[in-house]
């Protein structure tokens, strides 16, 4: 039974991948049915585009073949090293943390909103990334999953792209457009005023590295 899911982009190609977990609800239906097992891994979909993915298992790591019944799934970089992480919920058993520890030379881009006449997280507000050909739409959502809530701050995955151009749709009907945006950092936008800051992540420490304010 799948439970927390999402589309992100794992790999930064450019292709939203799809992730979800999985857990049965009733432990003792597995005494009766072993094909019905309680604990279950969790599932990584990689986008090939032209509407295919692929299942990974051996090559996303030993992490995506643990057995838990889980439930909720938050989606963040908690590093800030660039890549989206899964922080998972269990029933009865501590949260595994999935660290996504990605390598090469794709690029991409996090968007943070502060709202002004929106409300200041800009809850409800649209992302539109614009790259390489490609659109990507993404929305600040007070709930992104099942019981859980994503980081604020939207990921775009951008491939080769050393550039994007944004626009945003804010809650209460404003649009706004930012070209050229630079790849590889954070980008604060506030309602009204466009980007008021720039931060770059360090990925030489994959171990809680701090943004460095541009």
């Amino acid at each position: 039974m799948g439970w927390g899911a999402a589309i992100q982009d794992f790999d930064n190609d450019g292709l939203p991948d799809l992730f979800f977990t999985t857990g049965m609800v009733y432990p003792e239906v597995e005494a009766s049915d072993p094909g019905a097992p309680y604990k279950t891994p969790s599932v990584l979909f990689r986008n090939l585009g032209g509407g295919k993915f692929e299942e990974l298992l051996d090559l996303a790591g030993p992490a995506m073949k643990e057995l838990h019944s889980s439930r909720g799934a938050a989606f963040g970089d908690f590093d800030n090293d660039g890549d989206m992480d899964v922080l998972i919920m269990n029933m009865n058993e501590p949260p595994s943390l999935f660290r996504n520890d990605m390598s090469g030379g794709s690029h991409w881009l996090k968007v943070l909103l502060i709202g002004v006449t929106s409300n200041r997280s800009a809850i409800g507000a649209q992302v539109i990334a614009t790259y390489g050909g490609r659109r990507q739409t993404q929305a600040v959502l007070a709930q992104s999953s099942y019981l859980s809530v994503n980081d604020r701050r939207l990921h775009f995955g951008l491939g080769q792209e050393t550039v994007a151009s944004l626009e945003i749709r804010w809650p209460n009907g404003n649009e706004e457009k930012v070209a050229d945006v630079a790849a590889d950092c954070l980008v604060v936008i506030r309602e009204g005023s466009g980007i008021i800051r720039k931060e770059s992540f360090d990925r030489s420490s994959r171990s809680g590295s701090r943004p460095a304010k541009a």
